[in-house]
C-alpha cells in the first residue's frame, strides 16, 4: 500500500493525496512535479531510479486507508 506522503523531499511543498503534481521513485521518495523534472532530470536524488506520477487514490478508500502525514525531508546539494 503506497504511504502518499504530504510533502515533496526537497523543497517541502504540499502534496495532497490526490495531487496530480506528486512524483514517486519504487522506494517512494515523493517529490513536486517541479522539483522531479527541474531539480533532478525525472530521476530520485536517492536511489536513482525514475520518477513517475504517483497513482490517485479514490477518496473512499482514503476513508478506510488514509494518507501519511509523516513528513519526510532530504538534504540534497540540490535543494538549497
Amino acid at each position: 500500500m503506497l504511504q502518499l506522503r504530504p510533502n515533496c523531499e526537497c523543497c517541502d511543498r504540499d502534496l495532497a493525496p490526490g495531487s496530480r503534481e506528486a512524483r514517486i521513485c519504487s522506494f517512494e521518495c515523493t517529490f513536486c512535479q517541479g522539483c522531479a523534472e527541474t531539480r533532478f532530470d525525472g530521476l530520485c536524488p536517492n536511489c536513482g531510479g525514475e520518477l513517475t506520477a504517483r497513482p490517485i487514490r479514490p477518496p473512499a478508500a482514503l476513508v478506510r486507508w488514509p494518507a501519511s502525514a509523516e513528513r519526510v525531508r532530504k538534504d540534497h546539494a540540490q535543494c538549497a
